[in-house]
């Protein structure tokens, strides 16, 4: 599901779950792993890709639709604590977009430091609306402090997703790359970055970034339940299962 590369003091971590690297709950869990026990192993940053053509198609809803209050629960949370990792994590993070990265996807990218995408015809956004969904606050948050609160109103609410040049205009993403320089980019950025003094760096990051990682300084205090109780709203879960119909439909083509 995940493979992990260690260039230096940069560790890697590819999603690596055909066909579309759909977040499920076991992939959930292991990134967050990788992302709280990078500095343990050395690491000074982090890049986080995908396949090419494909960042992250988002959560994996096929699965998702399985499971039972409980155990949506559990994933919720856990997919909250995958957020945090990111956001309080004591080291910069870069995302090498190297394809589409709807919904999930996206939300990993924004909690990110910076974002590199590939150029082209590939899609960034959070359209959970499109799906009958609400995006959680927390995760507002993270598309708000990136793009500014107006465009973020317009689109959270629309479901928008964006172009990739789009996506650089209002600056959702950072850079764009050709999708095979997408990875080296990234990791440019980042030696970039750690070629600074680290003291000095470290603590005006912090600092710069206090406003997303106290929105995580408590998971049990999220919006947990509120999510669940949209996720299984009769018209959501009926907008859902259409969606997975049609996905099925087109693979059987």
């Amino acid at each position: 599901m995940l493979e992990i590369r260690n260039q230096d003091d940069i560790l890697e971590i590819r999603l690596a779950r055909p066909p579309v690297n759909a977040l499920d709950p076991e992939l959930v869990t292991q990134l967050r792993k990788q992302i709280e026990g990078a500095p343990a192993k050395g690491a000074r940053g982090l890049l986080i890709t995908g396949s090419e053509g494909m960042f992250s198609a988002g959560l994996d809803v096929p699965v998702l639709l399985g499971l039972d209050r409980e155990s949506m629960r559990a994933f919720w949370r856990e997919f909250f604590a995958l957020c945090a990792a990111l956001a309080r994590s004591p080291i910069p993070s870069v995302a090498a977009i190297s394809g589409h990265s709807p919904a999930g996807g996206a939300v990993l990218a924004l909690f990110c430091d910076y974002r590199v995408m590939a150029r082209g015809p590939y899609r960034i956004g959070l359209n959970e609306v499109q799906v009958g969904l609400t995006v959680p606050e927390c995760i507002q948050l993270a598309l708000r402090r990136t793009v500014g609160t107006y465009r973020a109103e317009r689109l959270l609410v629309a479901g928008a997703m964006l172009e990739a040049e789009q996506a650089l205009e209002i600056g959702m993403v950072d850079a764009l790359a050709p999708v095979e320089e997408v990875v080296t980019r990234a990791s440019l950025w980042m030696r970039e970055l750690l070629s600074l003094p680290t003291r000095a760096m470290s603590t005006t990051r912090a600092m710069a970034r206090a406003d997303l990682t106290a929105a995580f300084a408590d998971i049990d205090a999220l919006s947990v339940d509120d999510f669940l109780d949209g996720w299984f709203n009769e018209e959501t879960q009926r907008v859902l299962h259409a969606l997975v119909a049609s996905l099925k439909e087109k693979k059987a083509r």
